[in-house]
C-alpha cells in the first residue's frame, strides 16, 4: 500500500512538473489539461487541479510540493511506533488492537491502520492451526522416519504402513474467537481450519 502511496505522490509531482513546463512554453490551460489527459490518460489530473496548478506556476510559484496543511503532524503513525507495534506483533499474535494501542500509548484508530496498512498484517480466526510447523520440527519429523526405516529388517515394511492425512490436535483451554485469532502478514503461511 505504501508502494501505490509514493507512485501517486511521484506521479502528482510529475504532472506538476508537466504543469509548470506548460507554462513556460505559454500554453493556455486548455492546452495543458488536454495535454496531460493525451499523456497520462485515467490518472491524469482534474480539470480543476489543473487549472489551479496552472494558475499558481502562472503567478510565478516555483515549487510542485504541497503547502504545509495547518495543526500538528501525527505522530502516532511514525518508525518508532511502527516498530513497537511489530516487535509486540512478533511477540504474541494473539493480542487485539486495543491491547496493542494501550501498550504503544496510541489510539485504537491509529494502532490498526499501523497493523493493516504499513505492516500489511490481518487477523486470522482458526481454533487449530495446523500444518504450520517449524524447521525444528521438520526435521525431528525426519529423524524419527530415517530412525523408522533403519529400524526395519523386513523387505515388506513399507508396504504395511497405513498412511494418512497428518492432523495435529493440541489441548487447549476454551477461549473466545478473538482470544483464538491472530494476526498475520502477508509471508506469513495461510492457516488451516481443521
Amino acid at each position: 500500500m505504501a508502494e501505490i502511496e509514493n507512485f501517486r505522490l511521484n506521479d502528482a509531482k510529475e504532472q506538476r512538473l508537466a504543469v509548470k513546463f506548460c507554462v513556460k512554453l505559454g500554453k493556455s490551460t486548455t492546452e495543458t489539461f488536454a495535454m496531460l489527459n493525451t499523456a497520462y490518460g485515467d490518472v491524469a489530473m482534474k480539470h480543476t487541479a489543473c487549472f489551479k496548478w496552472h494558475e499558481c506556476f502562472k503567478d510565478s510559484r516555483q515549487s510542485i510540493e504541497d503547502d504545509e496543511r495547518p495543526g500538528r503532524p501525527s505522530t502516532s503513525t511514525d518508525d518508532p511506533h511502527i516498530d513497537k507495534i511489530n516487535t509486540l506483533v512478533r511477540a504474541n499474535r494473539h493480542l487485539t488492537v486495543r491491547e496493542f494501542a494501550e501498550e504503544c500509548g496510541i489510539s485504537v484508530g491509529f494502532c490498526y491502520e499501523i497493523l493493516t496498512k504499513r505492516l500489511k498484517m490481518h487477523r486470522i480466526a482458526a481454533k487449530l492451526v495446523p500444518r504450520l510447523l517449524t524447521d525444528e520440527q521438520k526435521t525431528h519429523h525426519v529423524q524419527v522416519c530415517q530412525e523408522l526405516l533403519d529400524r526395519s529388517e523386513d523387505e515388506n515394511f513399507l508396504s504395511r504402513i497405513i498412511t494418512g492425512d497428518e492432523l495435529w490436535v493440541y489441548g487447549f483451554d476454551i477461549k473466545t474467537k478473538v482470544q483464538l485469532s491472530q494476526w498475520i502478514g502477508e509471508t506469513s503461511p495461510n492457516s488451516k481450519d481443521p
